[in-house]
């Protein structure tokens, strides 16, 4: 979500986000994540089984699908917010606004409390999930990309290979592991979801999403979204895959983008 190298194990230019050249894109992703889908961990593909109606000016930072509800927080300073969209419509029914001075970043529902992540205000909030109100903010170091839960710890992601995992009751940090693939470290680790005992992580600017080992932080596989969204309904203005939700009740999985005019359940299939 910032400034980044071409990440571990492969030394390269600095590329500024939002300005990446299709060069160092190209190199970015062979170097820090594409790797894995090509030499290491095996490769699926999708299907799309519905797609929804989807706000294209929201930048997509996280999303979280339970109970019916489906909740996603916005980016950008101004424009980022707590928000309950309907499924369906794809119409925002409820909306709070972070101050101007933050960047939200991903969220996550534990034990009825919603938690929202700052980019690099090094603070999240608290929020009552049945009302928005807030009831408490964390502090945490470096940066706040995605955040989900296992159904004991928070996880979360700053832009690198390494995620951690929080105590729900105190923020503390429980442990932590290296994500990696083939022996490499993967990077650029953005949005999380924890899918039948994996965490599902976006790749920033790419395609990809990891499927990753808990415990490990080894990759098991990788999930190839190329083509998902049409050339015709992409915005330009950095409208990049992010944004995953599952409902282990019907075992249903969406994904979006940032200024994604769609919202897709998709299920994944042998490449």
């Amino acid at each position: 979500m910032s400034i980044q190298s071409l990440g571990s194990g492969c030394r390269g230019p600095v590329f500024l986000r939002g300005l990446m050249p299709l060069l160092g894109l190209a190199l970015l992703v062979s170097c820090s994540s594409a790797h894995g889908a090509s030499q290491g961990a095996p490769t699926q593909g999708f299907e799309v089984v519905q797609s929804w109606p989807h706000d294209p000016r929201a930048f997509t930072e996280g999303l979280v699908y339970r109970e019916g509800r489906l909740y996603e927080s916005t980016g950008l300073n101004g424009s980022s917010s707590m928000r309950e969209v309907a499924l369906e419509t794809g119409q925002v029914l409820r909306s709070l606004a972070l101050e101007q001075k933050y960047f939200g970043e991903g969220i996550a529902l534990f034990g009825g409390k919603l938690f929202m992540l700052t980019w690099r205000s090094h603070v999240g909030f608290i929020y009552d999930a049945a009302t928005f109100q807030p009831t408490g903010q964390f502090s945490f170091k470096g940066e706040g990309w995605g955040l989900t839960d296992d159904g004991s710890s928070l996880i979360m992601s700053n832009g690198s290979s390494t995620l951690r995992f929080l105590d729900p009751a105190t923020l503390k940090v429980q442990r932590s592991i290296t994500v990696t693939d083939a022996g490499r470290e993967v990077s650029l680790l953005n949005e999380l979801e924890y899918v039948k005992g994996e965490i599902y992580a976006n790749v920033w600017r790419t395609d990809l999403i990891a499927r990753i080992d808990p415990a490990t932080g080894q990759v098991k596989g990788w999930i190839d979204l190329t083509g998902l969204l049409v050339p015709s309904e992409r915005s330009g203005k950095e409208d990049v895959l992010n944004g995953i939700a599952y409902d282990p009740a019907t075992e249903r999985l969406w994904v979006t983008g940032k200024f994604w005019p769609r919202l897709f359940q998709i299920r994944i299939v042998p490449k």
